[in-house]
């Protein structure tokens, strides 16, 4: 991995390099909720990327409880990793994405680890997080991360508990 890995709210200045990784290196379902919209990125499915990522400019504490990282390292933006509120107190659900080329490299585990220290910072005490078993991407990370895994009903349930010293790289 070239250089250490930066989180950088998601807004405007950022949001087009986000959308330029997403539509080269991502499927629209791996990175947006679905949207009645062409099949691929077209026009409509990259103006619903924008406006769901403006969605979020008002963080923790704005109308959807989420707050946007954009990914970066070397000062190029790579991915996303999100935290959002849950019903119960002081615990946040993350996801993230990474673009096809920066996947397999330590930075979902480095963007991760930066976002636990965010969460902590905010006054959280828990990140939980769900996948798929045959996301083995994810489920590493999430491992890497010293988080509790849970097999429940073809999901993977992962909870990482900040009162905890987080591991070393």
């Amino acid at each position: 991995m070239a250089g250490a890995v930066r989180l950088e709210p998601v807004d405007e200045r950022n949001l087009e390099p986000l959308l330029s990784v997403a539509a080269a290196e991502a499927e629209p379902g791996d990175v947006m909720p679905p949207v009645e919209a062409p099949a691929g990125w077209s026009l409509a499915r990259r103006e619903a990327f924008r406006e769901f990522h403006r969605a979020s400019f008002g963080g923790l504490n704005g109308p959807t409880g989420s707050q946007m990282y954009a990914i970066l390292v070397g000062g190029e933006v790579l991915g996303m990793i999100r935290m959002t509120r849950c019903d119960e107190p002081r615990t946040v659900e993350t996801g993230m994405w990474l673009g096809r080329s920066a996947r397999g490299q330590g930075i979902g585990a480095a963007a991760l680890r930066e976002l636990l220290n965010a969460a902590a910072r905010a006054g959280m005490r828990a990140v939980v997080a769900e996948t798929t078993p045959d996301n083995i991407g994810a489920v590493a990370v999430l491992e890497k991360c010293g988080a509790k895994l849970r097999e429940d009903g073809g999901k993977v349930h992962a909870e990482i508990c900040l009162d905890s010293t987080l591991p070393a790289l």
